[in-house]
């Protein structure tokens, strides 16, 4: 097989552990020629306004013509052999028996698979799960399902048709798998357990007495019949001691509250929920025995996770590997597609092929049988305002989330879960408690909301109930309460820049859904006998972000002005290639002309990534950082929110790079032409007066320079025309200082390499021969000193966040129960908007899926839910435009405080609102607080009957 490795080809390659590592970035032109044809087109740029008129796959979106992984067939991929062979995974029902072994008489003689698998042929070939995964890729004979809908075998088949009828005949069957004789249930011990405990100071500006930021965490001192024993409380014991000792005064005053004080105890209940992408899980997978070569065609949110992890099972498996070739493809997730184990079950099918390339894909059942959930959560909350001011004291929490049958992301959700809790508001104390139980349940992992939904739409429906108790106007409670800007968090952080959760309050406040919501009802229910009317409202702030994010971003500008964007960035359906493009134009007058994301390998940036950014020692972090190359983590799958600020970072700072040592020289240069300095010898320059107006760039007064003069110019002076970067965030940008053009520059990136024109003098020219050279032509710099974030920070668990309100105005139904949203309203703070098509586009979904979370969707986590292999979509209720008030919901966005604000990630936080306020809006319609979701008509039939 013959493999072109040229720049121009923009296949990048690398060697790990021995083994060559080929990646082909989404929108290069490999990636064009095995999947697709022209989907990526420029943007489409109105320089007046600095908008982007469509999405950069807007047009293929529309037409039906965007590639997905789904799509890939072997016919599809040059070099690969043309017979697609296929196969299906069956799974255990069951989780109160021993598997017993498998009956495929239903199949005959003539569908019998070309190749059955089974646990037993992965231990004698060391076929396993990385790590993170756990143990029993398929369930040995003889032991005890973990969880309903564990795999158990792979069927392989050469032919479609085959592939078929077996499972046609197999699927729905029982019988087909044996069990022995009933077994107690597992026992295990909770995926995660974790306590966050602050207790402030007079005010919010004094030194906290206790928190997770300042002292730590609180974590378990061991397990006893699967529950945490928390450590003893003891004033000036250890850490988790002294923890404990401020959550036992919390407790004890919650007991035995002050006279003034209302203290609310609720219990709150949240269902699972699927995920329910619209790209069901795949894998297309060739294992060449002749090269060793191992080629995947997957649907991914973090391709370079896939890499490390194939390779990690690569390493203890008996096959050889001295290649890996991965396709990571255009996917759609919800959270659903980041850390899951499928790509690897696609591996797993490729090693016993035959030769053949071997797909695997879940059909609707399947994928309700085995995707990632969102946690089922049992919350208790106990919460204090003292009833004269209105003004909240006190919040004890715990938090439950049922993780399901394999770790994945448990314990990081319900830690957010419960850092989240506080929502918008201000608690001098707080105690949070977060475990993730194990249980016989499908997976949960990663989805969109990550816990906060759970949390948060508990906690905006207790806040409502404290505002009835107190006949306070809820926004009127919640504005008195409301945290503000230098304002510390529950984990005793200060939140980043400015908290506008204020102005999002009165906007709520003086809309009139709010200020006429009691004529409205009114008048509503005597013209719609038969129905009961209510208005809700909920106002959330979620973070995003994981604490330990980092990207890589490369940007060149050719001679002839044509920009080119590299990232390490992947898409997922959130637009994030479009925003990536047109973030460049802050810098470089307008958006790139061509990216290539989900680019894994950079030759022409080596970066070493080592240790746990969450666990490293200070100590550990100071050694490491010694080595020029290193990095705490290498680069983030799209997740978390995250491309919207993060992503943005290190574009803007590669772009950044470009125009101050590349395209300011460069008009610099030109503005001196002449005699005693030219143009510029008689005006104060500095280069923060420097503005792009109509692709030209002046400033002071200056001549305004086009765009393509200044490039030509850097080209010719051996100016910097090119820029790679790497960027670490752990709630603060890590920097170093650089050498560029003989002087020292702090930047906020922890990896840099340069590009420069070919017109060099020869000066220049020589004092860049010293630098270490790349075979892109790029110079590597090494940083004079490295200034990361402290590992104390990870304490702080967030600091980042974006805000969004939501009034819903709503009809029950008596008779039928059913709940009719009429309009609602979302008021948003995000900062600058890269779009303002991409964030509409995203709080509308968001809105209907926090609709769905709130209203339709369920399904039982155990023996009836969706791990007995018989769930589709006409037993699960996904929210239509009927739903959502599709023509009747309105939007508005907070301006930003100047034209330097950063843009947030608010891909998660547009959903949650939405359900509070519906629940409140319930309260408002019907006089009944509702505290388990989803709010079925059934349930309203009860209360109303």
């Amino acid at each position: 097989m013959k493999v072109e490795l040229s720049r121009r080809k923009f296949l990048k390659a690398g060697m790990v552990a021995g083994v060559a590592v080929y990646i082909a970035p989404l929108g290069g032109k490999a990636f064009a020629a095995l999947f697709e044809d022209k989907i990526l087109t420029p943007v489409a740029w109105d320089p007046k306004n600095g908008q982007a008129k469509v999405r950069i796959d807007g047009r293929a979106k529309v037409t039906g013509a965007k590639v997905f992984a789904r799509d890939i067939r072997a016919k599809d991929m040059p070099h690969w052999p043309q017979q697609q062979a296929h196969a299906f995974i069956l799974r255990a029902t069951r989780a109160d028996a021993a598997y017993a072994g498998l009956d495929l008489s239903l199949l005959g003689e003539d569908l019998k698979p070309d190749r059955l698998v089974t646990a037993a042929d992965l231990e004698r070939d060391g076929v396993a799960f990385p790590a993170f995964y756990g143990a029993d890729m398929l369930l040995p004979e003889g032991k005890q399902a973990a969880y309903l809908g564990h795999a158990v075998a792979i069927l392989i088949y050469k032919d479609f048709a085959r592939y078929r009828f077996a499972k046609d005949a197999l699927q729905f069957k029982d019988g087909v798998l044996r069990y022995g004789a009933p077994v107690p249930a597992l026992e295990r011990d909770p995926w995660g357990t974790f306590r966050f405990v602050r207790v402030g100071g007079a005010t919010s500006a004094d030194e906290d007495k206790f928190s997770s930021l300042g002292n730590a965490p609180v974590f378990p001192s061991m397990m006893r019949k699967q529950q945490p024993v928390w450590p003893d409380g003891i004033e000036h014991g250890k850490l988790g001691e002294q923890g404990m000792f401020y959550a036992k005064q919390i407790k004890a005053e919650l007991d035995s509250p002050p006279a003034d004080w209302l203290v609310l105890e609720r219990s709150y209940k949240t269902q699972s929920v699927d995920t329910a992408a619209l790209e069901p899980d795949n894998a297309n997978c060739w294992y060449d025995a002749d090269k060793q070569a191992l080629h995947m065609v997957v649907a991914t949110q973090g391709p370079q996770e896939v890499v490390d992890s194939a390779l990690e099972m690569m390493k203890k498996c008996k096959l050889p590997l001295k290649a890996l070739y991965l396709h990571p493809c255009y996917t759609v997730g919800y959270g659903s597609k980041d850390h899951y184990n499928f790509p690897f079950y696609g591996l797993a099918c490729a090693l016993y092929g035959g030769g053949l390339p071997v797909r695997l894909a879940n059909d609707r059942y399947e994928q309700f049988q085995t995707s990632i959930k969102r946690h089922a959560f049992d919350m208790q909350y106990r919460m204090a305002v003292d009833r004269k001011s209105g003004m909240m004291q006190s919040f004890a929490g715990t938090f439950e989330g049922n993780g399901g049958g394999r770790s994945n992301f448990s314990p990081s959700v319900v830690m957010v879960a419960a850092t989240a809790a506080q929502s918008i508001y201000y608690f001098p104390k707080n105690d949070f408690a977060a475990v993730a139980i194990a249980s016989r349940a499908v997976d949960a992992g990663s989805a969109r909301g990550y816990g906060t939904l759970q949390s948060m739409a508990a906690t905006e429906m207790m806040v409502d109930e404290f505002a009835a108790r107190l006949k306070l106007d809820p926004i009127e409670f919640r504005l008195r309460n409301a945290l503000r800007s230098g304002m510390k968090n529950s984990q005793g952080a200060i939140p980043a820049g400015a908290i506008r959760v204020d102005e999002v309050l009165r906007k709520a406040q003086a809309h009139p859904l709010w200020t006429r919501r009691a004529q409205q009802k009114a008048a509503y229910e005597l013209a719609h006998p038969g129905q009961r009317y209510g208005v809700g409202f909920a106002c959330t702030q979620k973070d995003f972000g994981t604490g330990a994010e980092s990207s890589l971003a490369r940007i060149e500008i050719d001679a002839d002005g044509k920009i080119r964007v590299w990232h390490s960035g992947t898409e997922i359906g959130t637009g994030m290639s479009t925003s990536q493009a047109i973030a460049c134009a802050k810098w470089l007058s307008r958006p790139a002309d061509a990216i290539l994301t989900a680019v894994t390998e950079w030759p022409d940036l080596p970066v070493v990534a080592t240790g746990d950014p969450y666990i490293m020692s200070q100590a550990e972090q100071d050694k490491l950082s010694a080595n020029p190359r290193w990095s705490p983590t290498y680069c983030s799958p799209a997740s978390a929110t995250n491309s919207a600020y993060y992503y943005t970072h290190s574009t803007r700072e590669a772009a950044r790079v470009v125009f101050m040592h590349g395209l300011w020289p460069a008009a610099m240069a030109i503005w001196s032409q002449g005699v005693a300095g030219g143009q510029a010898a008689s005006l104060v320059i500095r280069v923060e007066d420097a503005r792009w107006v109509d692709g030209k760039l002046s400033a002071g007064g200056l001549e305004a320079l086009p765009f393509e003069q200044l490039v030509r110019k850097a080209h010719e002076l051996g100016l910097v025309t090119g820029a790679a970067v790497h960027v670490f965030n752990r709630w603060q940008w890590s920097e170093a200082d650089w050498e560029i053009g003989g002087a020292t520059v702090r930047l906020p990136v922890d990896g840099l390499s340069l590009r420069y024109g070919d017109g060099a003098a020869a000066a220049a020219a020589a004092a860049r021969k010293a630098l270490p050279k790349t075979p892109g032509g790029y110079h590597l710099l090494d940083r004079k000193r490295a200034y990361m974030p402290a590992t104390q920070r990870n304490g702080a668990m967030v600091t980042y966040y974006s805000c969004v309100g939501t009034l819903v105005e709503l009809a029950v139904h008596e008779g039928s129960g059913k709940v009719e949203l009429l309009s609602h309203h979302s008021i948003m703070e995000c900062g600058n908007m890269l779009s303002p098509q991409l964030v509409s586009s995203q709080l509308q979904g968001g809105l209907a899926m926090g609709i769905g979370h709130a209203l339709h969707e369920t399904m039982p986590l155990y023996e009836d839910g969706p791990g007995n292999g018989t769930w589709n979509f006409n037993r699960y209720h996904l929210p239509r435009a009927s739903d959502v008030a599709v023509w009747k919901q309105t939007a508005e966005v907070l301006p930003p405080v100047s034209e330097t604000d950063p843009p947030k990630g608010i891909a998660e936080v547009v959903m949650i609102p939405v359900v509070g306020a519906i629940v409140n809006g319930l309260a408002h319609a019907i006089g009944h607080r509702f505290t388990d979701l989803p709010v079925t008509p059934q349930r309203i039939q009860e209360v109303l009957a």
